[in-house]
């Protein structure tokens, strides 16, 4: 035989070794896939949540400014926008219409807000929708633009042309559906009404001279601190929140969420490496039958291992394989159910968002190495012992 080379001869025959032991082959690449396929969901659904998460804070204002009474949140008197802008370090604020508004029938949360066709808006998304929209013609028309997320559930409750929001006083405020916009960061959107301040106002009830919250904008991060003390002592009634502080809470929530993911994958690599315990804790006396005979016949123990390394190979990587498409088109295609409500969570309070594809290569090589390697080994290890004992002695 050639050294150093693929033998055929030794393929072959490890291919007929593992269709001799179907039941064992079939239970033990059975096991290996799902494992693999729980392993890799993880990490996928893991890796798009986190990317859309980081793609929407970095999206979200710099200062986000609250009036507060009473530990809560109240509207904000839109002369304070003046007195922001005069600050040294702020180059805009702009005053927010905007909250959620609850959809029963639904059971969901939409997210409306009001946009004005003429101020600067603190996100591309705005910016875009502002561009393809004429706002003032949506005020004049009583229409608003809505997210996919938003469409799908309202034609579900067969509102298809229009809604009719419920004001705080009973009564009802037509608004017709003028136009769906996409935007390629589905946390930020897919739940979102946007219509034009006035109509905002009306849905909730807000004064002309009130607005939700103000959102700032620094020419140089560095000072955003410093523009944070300006505002608490320029208004003391206020709560000051920066887009660190929402990273951080994001941040909160994901690492939260991946502790449940993380005693997924400790129970899952748990049961894995109890199987390649089992696998090189020793051979069968079947196997050391085998092995004598081989030897007895003129097999090396550099053949035998070569043997045992394409066998192992063989099932290991094919339950690689097969594990990793598996979990591809249980996360990307039909959207992961079960698990991804794990870290989701199981309200229906937002519209669901699909998970953005965000393909991970690292992902792939770190399943690899946890499971083909290590199985390998766990099979070549017992067979070396054996193989490198006496013939008469491993027949007997």
């Amino acid at each position: 035989m050639i050294k150093n080379k693929i033998n055929l001869y030794l393929i072959q025959y490890a291919i007929n070794a593992i269709l001799r032991q179907k039941s064992k082959s079939f239970f033990i690449t059975i096991i290996f896939t799902m494992l693999t396929f729980l392993l890799t969901s993880i990490f996928f659904i893991s890796y798009s949540i986190k990317h859309e998460l980081d793609s929407t804070v970095t999206a979200l204002p710099q200062i986000i400014v609250q009036k507060i009474k009473a530990g809560k949140a109240y509207d904000i008197d839109i002369s304070a926008v003046d007195d922001i802008v005069a600050l040294a370090g702020v180059t805009d604020a702009v005053a927010r219409v905007w909250g959620y508004y609850y959809f029963e029938n639904a059971g969901v949360n939409f997210t409306v807000s009001g946009l004005d066709q003429y101020e600067k808006q603190y996100k591309n998304s705005f910016e875009d929708i502002v561009t393809k929209f004429d706002i003032e013609q949506l005020s004049s028309d009583s229409s608003m633009i809505v997210g996919s997320g938003v469409k799908e559930v309202m034609s579900q409750n067969y509102y298809k042309n229009y809604f009719n929001f419920i004001k705080p006083d009973g009564t009802f405020k037509k608004i017709y559906i003028g136009g769906v916009f996409n935007s390629n960061k589905q946390l930020e959107s897919n739940d979102m009404i946007v219509l034009s301040k006035d109509d905002a106002r009306e849905i909730f009830d807000m004064d002309e001279e009130q607005a939700t919250d103000i959102v700032v904008k620094v020419a140089n991060p560095e000072e955003i601190p410093t523009v944070i003390q300006k505002i608490e002592h320029l208004l003391p009634d206020t709560k000051i929140i920066s887009n660190e502080d929402l990273k951080v809470s994001y941040q909160n929530i994901f690492d939260y969420k991946s502790g449940v993911f993380l005693a997924i994958f400790i129970v899952a690599l748990f049961t894995f490496f109890i199987i390649i315990y089992d696998k090189s804790s020793g051979v069968t006396s079947e196997e050391k039958k085998e092995i004598g005979i081989l030897k007895a016949i003129g097999w090396t123990v550099d053949d035998i291992l070569k043997e045992k390394f394409y066998e192992s190979f063989i099932i290991s990587f094919i339950a690689y394989i097969v594990g990793i498409i598996l979990a591809f088109t249980f996360v990307y295609i039909f959207q992961a159910p079960v698990l991804r409500d794990i870290f989701i969570g199981y309200s229906q309070l937002k519209p669901t968002f699909a998970l953005p594809f965000a393909f991970d290569f690292q992902t792939l090589f770190l399943v690899f190495f946890l499971s083909v390697p290590i199985y390998i080994a766990a099979t070549i290890i017992p067979s070396w012992r054996i193989a490198t004992l006496e013939t008469d002695e491993v027949i007997r």
